[in-house]
């Protein structure tokens, strides 16, 4: 599609969310059917581990959850991206997406007929996952096929936004089901919400065109083949590619060392004497994230995003510390939510980067790294930040690994200064 954009209107509205990919009508039947089967998803990522739950009585196997969507993650997220390369993406989205749907309503099933199961579970679990590795490349890699270089930026941020908002309002929808009927009434219903919910994605897809591979500019075909050696080319280019490398270095940064969700149990245990104080030191970041969404309008002016994305993981990891420090849970609150604001600001541009600067024929290679980066770091920040608070304590676990992320971040881009050099290609120069 063209690179140029429509110019946007002064005033209040520069700050608000950017709104004009919705414009695109393509594009704005994609994000509705993602925003809708990802609201509809987060039934399924609460009831699933009620169910296990309620199945073994032990924690240990609903922490089998996530190695079952974990391993299958990091598998099939770089092979997914080879066969987004390679293939029609909207016939690789179709496929993966029937998977999804089929696991979902297996989960359905296996609930009314009350198997009781905790290994099937499990493979239900790892069956989705799967299926997600597969299909998130490829509906990332389609974005700057449907909007113009220029609006990128405000699609992803439109995309992340929704994410957070559907990660918040979503499992509160999901415990009222559960608060209105027993367990096992509820576990079908929630289920089955996300199966019809997931409909609207299908139905976006199949409106989309075909997007088979197209060539390189420079006159390099896309690869035939989804196999180790596409997957070996695109880790090849993005090791020739400091400002790409780069990107995804400085978020594995920001995740392992200042990830601090794992630390919230005890940390409102100790701090806050338990109780509602858990459940705000967990949706705080996707709350910050969210209201960031929303004030985000400045982010597609954005040039130097290369910039951006450093103040941003420094800010993330600032925000962590000072919330490690403080002793009122308004105060934890409202730092978590400027740190979620910061990674809605930092995913934001890191997804931008990726999608323009790379060439179509290794978008769907990159979204697939990007799917294992995005998907592992948090996990590996989980058992960093146990680890350490088990020997030094969650002050330390959080002060300690937010105050890291920021000053190896600045040291990581002060060494190799590329990314600080990096320009955003179709946005305006300040002041147009």
């Amino acid at each position: 599609m063209s690179g140029t954009t429509e110019t946007r209107p002064r005033g209040t509205r520069r700050w608000a969310i950017d709104l004009r990919p919705l414009r695109v009508p393509a594009y704005r039947r994609v994000w509705l059917g993602n925003g809708v089967a990802m609201f509809g998803f987060q039934f399924t990522a609460v009831a699933v581990p009620v169910e296990m739950f309620d199945l073994t009585g032990g924690s240990f196997w609903v922490g089998l959850l996530g190695v079952a969507g974990f391993v299958p993650l990091l598998v099939f997220g770089l092979w997914g991206g080879a066969v987004a390369d390679a293939r029609d993406r909207r016939r690789v989205l179709l496929a993966g997406g029937a998977l999804l749907w089929a696991s979902t309503l297996a989960l359905l099933v296996q609930s009314l007929l009350r198997v009781g199961s905790p290994l099937l579970l499990l493979g239900l679990v790892a069956v989705q996952s799967t299926a997600f590795a597969i299909t998130s490349p490829a509906r990332s890699a389609i974005l700057p096929r449907l909007v113009p270089t220029g609006l990128v930026p405000a699609a992803s941020t439109l995309n992340y936004t929704t994410f957070t908002a559907t990660s918040v309002f979503g499992p509160l929808a999901a415990g009222l089901i559960f608060a209105a009927w027993r367990t096992d009434v509820g576990l079908p219903v929630a289920y089955a919400v996300d199966a019809l919910l997931f409909t609207v994605s299908f139905w976006a897809t199949l409106r989309l065109p075909a997007m088979p591979p197209e060539p390189d500019p420079d006159g390099a075909d896309a690869p035939r083949r989804a196999g180790l050696a596409s997957i070996v080319d695109g880790f090849r280019y993005l090791a020739t590619t400091p400002v790409l490398l780069l990107s995804f270095a400085i978020d594995l940064i920001a995740m392992i060392l200042a990830m601090p969700r794992a630390l919230f149990p005890e940390l409102a245990q100790q701090r806050f004497g338990g109780g509602a104080a858990v459940g705000w030191l967990y949706s705080a970041i996707a709350i910050g994230a969210m209201l960031g969404g929303l004030t985000s309008g400045w982010i597609g002016r954005v040039r130097r995003q290369g910039l951006a994305l450093v103040v941003a993981v420094v800010g993330w990891g600032i925000a962590i510390g000072l919330a490690g420090l403080a002793r009122q849970l308004w105060l934890v609150v409202a730092l978590l939510g400027l740190a979620g604001a910061a990674d809605l600001v930092s995913a934001t541009l890191r997804q931008s980067m990726l999608l323009v600067y790379a060439p179509d024929r290794m978008r769907g290679r990159l979204q697939g790294v990007n799917t294992v980066v995005v998907a592992g770091g948090p996990r590996l920040g989980d058992l960093r930040a146990g680890a350490t608070a088990a020997a030094f304590g969650t002050g330390v676990a959080m002060v300690g690994g937010g105050l890291a992320a920021a000053v190896l971040a600045v040291a990581l881009v002060a060494v190799f200064p590329a990314l600080l050099r990096y320009r955003a290609a179709g946005v305006p120069d300040a002041g147009r």
